[in-house]
């Protein structure tokens, strides 16, 4: 599948045809197969088997991996445009997806050998196996160089040991994306090596699930290394450059979280213009007061802004451009733009907007994460200010 209508000079704001279909095929999927299980996901903070399944056999588990591996070859527009189109649906759905691909099928994608793709790319292209990302430790989240699980050499072999903590996606992966410390002194600076973990072989194990504000049927838990083995030919990348491929990933999971976060404010915004149409107050629709249209004046144009900025940031990803700046500054605009969206949206439903029969508290307290995880929003300052003032 083509991943744009580009050209080497030029952005085509045109989508090619194949995108434009992908981005139906899975707005209708999202219609057919996951709203109608959103509030039973809420209730029971699990997603039914049979909507995983639904989800392995649309594909959507290898949407922006190459085809000769399996994928669908979408590329990271293509992607986005999908995870725009489930970011209309609970936020659990593209939760569960991007841990796997953003991330940590995502970090195989990047840096992993022939072999090891050639070896596992396929089944998690098809989602016969699940991945996560472990970085982020009890004392490592924002200070990611500051890890300090450990990666012993012993002959052919590394042995792991450490905990990783609020892993999202670790109670259904099969495998995990690893950083280590295997130079105390280098540390981030050729120090942190990244590993290609099976997550149910001798050494490792799960903590318990952590209870959320919310994102419910999306589950984190800790990930727990006791000299677990890792065959050398597991490195993902080269000893001591895991650092780099955690950020080149983390680059990729940006993209695809503005992109969610673009397709869940699209939502609230329509939601917010019906409901302003239909809500009657002092004898006319609220819709007709200008604080409520200056609300949605502004929402309307921050969307615009975000997707615009996804859109181009997914250009240059695709084109083989560096994108890391663009990734921070979609990152950090996209959710600050859904958290404010959020709120805006419950202020003009009202009192109704605070009861979760209406939806909208769920999906105010779903946008909140999004400032925090794949690098705060303060983080994303320092990277965009760091690269200004070189």
């Amino acid at each position: 599948m083509n991943p744009g209508s580009q050209t080497d000079n030029c952005m085509n704001f045109a989508l090619s045809d194949d995108l434009t279909l992908l981005k139906r095929s899975i707005r209708e999927f999202v219609e057919r197969e996951l709203w109608p299980v959103a509030e039973e996901v809420e209730r029971s903070d699990e997603i039914p088997d049979r909507t995983l399944l639904a989800m392995k056999e649309m594909g959507l588990f290898g949407l922006p991996f190459e085809t000769r591996y399996g994928g669908a070859g979408v590329g990271e527009l293509g992607y986005c445009l999908a995870l725009e189109e489930l970011g209309r649906a609970n936020a659990c759905f593209s939760n569960v997806l991007g841990a796997h691909c953003s991330i940590g099928a995502m970090a195989m994608a990047i840096d992993g050998s022939e072999e090891l793709k050639a070896r596992y790319l396929p089944e998690l292209c098809a989602g016969d196996k699940l991945a996560c990302f472990a970085l982020s430790e009890p004392d490592a989240g924002s200070d990611a160089a500051n890890i300090t699980t450990m990666a012993r050499s012993d002959g052919d072999r590394y042995f792991l040991r450490g905990v990783k903590h609020y892993i999202t996606g670790a109670d259904l992966a099969d495998f995990a994306v690893v950083f280590a410390v295997t130079d105390k002194q280098l540390r981030a600076r050729g120090g942190i090596t990244a590993f290609w973990v099976d997550l149910n072989a001798p050494g490792v194990s799960r903590g318990k699930k952590v209870e959320k504000m919310g994102l419910r049927g999306s589950h984190i838990c800790e990930l727990i290394f006791e000299d677990a083995g890792v065959p050398l030919d597991h490195i993902i990348g080269k000893v001591g450059a895991g650092f780099v491929t955690a950020m080149k990933t983390l680059d990729r999971g940006r993209l695809a979280l503005g992109a969610g976060c673009v397709g869940s404010s699209q939502f609230l915004l329509e939601r917010a213009v019906a409901h302003a149409k239909e809500r009657v107050q002092f004898g006319k629709p609220i819709a007709q007061q200008q604080a409520v249209q200056f609300m949605i004046a502004d929402m309307a144009t921050d969307i615009y802004a975000a997707r615009n900025m996804v859109y181009h940031a997914a250009w240059k990803a695709d084109r083989g451009d560096r994108f890391s700046v663009e990734a921070a500054m979609v990152k950090r605009f996209c959710s600050d733009m859904a958290i404010a969206v959020a709120d805006r949206v419950l202020q003009i439903f009202g009192g109704m907007g605070f009861m979760k029969e209406a939806g909208i508290e769920r999906a105010y307290r779903d946008a909140r994460i999004l400032a925090i995880y794949e690098g705060t929003n303060e983080i994303q300052r320092v990277i965009i200010a760091e690269q200004l003032l070189r």
